[in-house]
């Protein structure tokens, strides 16, 4: 089964930048779309950049537009994070989707039904 392990997550000020990587060890992603998500306590997860399988089109909320990045290889996806702000502090997750297509990746707000989710990777911004 396809276990999906996020990396990358620390502790950095204002400003600074965090690269996220996503992972399944044994696996290729080539055949997934990938959603980075973030959560925080209480709140639904909010879908933040998605890469699709298909061509590689990389898709943003407009809380990420201009200062997350995402890229993909055959076994990895990243997420390179520049000005990172407080309100960027959540737990990150990353998601694999077989058939559904970023724009509504981005919408989803329930992930109980996704293909697979990782157990996540903490990133905290401090003003």
């Amino acid at each position: 089964e396809v276990q999906l392990v996020e990396s990358g997550g620390g502790l950095v000020q204002a400003g600074g930048s965090l690269r996220l990587s996503c992972a399944a060890p044994g696996f290729t992603l080539e055949d997934f779309t990938i959603t980075w998500f973030r959560q925080v306590p209480g709140k639904d997860p909010e879908g933040v950049s998605c890469i699709s399988k298909r061509d590689g089109g990389a898709h943003y909320s407009d809380s990420s537009k201009g200062r997350f990045t995402v890229s993909r290889d055959k076994n990895t996806v990243d997420l390179q994070m520049n000005s990172l702000k407080p309100e960027d502090t959540a737990v990150y997750h990353c998601a694999a989707e077989s058939e559904v297509r970023c724009p509504l990746m981005l919408k989803v707000t329930r992930t109980a039904g996704l293909d697979y989710w990782g157990q996540g990777t903490q990133v905290t911004v401090s003003s």
